[in-house]
């Protein structure tokens, strides 16, 4: 089964620095429909307006993904982690035990960003951050950004959780596949473009829960970028 949130229904949140779009409830947005897929609990969709950002806050025990979509945030924690991730790129900080940062847009242009936090598998993993690069080449494959399944290959950044976010390019007309294992769902969401996922559409920043399904195919009815979280259902 595959139901599709459309992007111009999804909760938000807005002030004079932050235009958020919330898949998931998040903060005042609150819809029991819309809680999660598996140990998936949020998706943001946020717009950070230049030279502004979130100052120094905690978290504990949640793995969270950011994939910067256009411009780039700079990271500052208090194990003395610090470093800035460009449009493309992917980070990871494992709340764990606890941890407070900060993430700031240092640039002059707005920085577009999905945040995803996934519960994690264990309680009380040590806090931690790391950052890497995605190749946006068109490669026809989804390319694992942060990884803890068991059969995880260690090319990704560690995720503490049976969980994965990947992301592919893929050009007008290709086709990517990814299979799902029984007992697992995914949620996928194009940052740009429009694809269908079994033949069903998904555009733009739309975000769609798979679930009951083994085998995906994800085709770009226009030059797309696309980031799935495959999970425990």
């Amino acid at each position: 089964m595959i139901q599709v949130a459309p992007f111009a229904r999804l909760g938000g949140f807005r002030n004079e620095w932050l235009n958020a779009k919330h898949h998931f409830s998040f903060g005042q947005y609150h819809d029991p429909a819309r809680m999660g897929v598996g140990g998936l609990r949020v998706w943001n969709d946020d717009e950070i307006a230049p030279n502004t950002g979130f100052d120094p806050h905690p978290h504990r025990e949640m793995e969270i993904v950011t994939y910067v979509r256009e411009g780039a945030i700079t990271h500052r924690d208090s194990l003395g982690n610090e470093g800035r991730t460009e449009a493309g790129d992917v980070q990871v900080m494992h709340a764990g035990t606890g941890i407070v940062h900060a993430e700031y847009n240092r640039e002059a242009t707005p920085t577009r960003i999905f945040q995803i936090w996934i519960m994690p598998g264990q309680r009380g993993v040590k806090p931690g951050w790391g950052t890497r690069s995605f190749p946006r080449d068109a490669n026809a494959t989804l390319t694992a950004l942060a990884d803890g399944r068991p059969d995880a290959d260690g090319s990704a950044l560690t995720l503490h959780a049976n969980a994965a976010v990947l992301a592919a390019t893929i050009r007008k007309g290709e086709t990517v596949h990814h299979n799902l294992a029984p007992g697992r769902a995914a949620y996928l969401v194009p940052s740009t473009g429009t694809v269908t996922v079994n033949g069903t559409t998904v555009n733009t920043r739309d975000g769609a829960t798979i679930t009951g399904e083994t085998s995906l195919e994800i085709t770009a009815t226009e030059d797309s970028e696309v980031v799935l979280v495959d999970v425990e259902g």
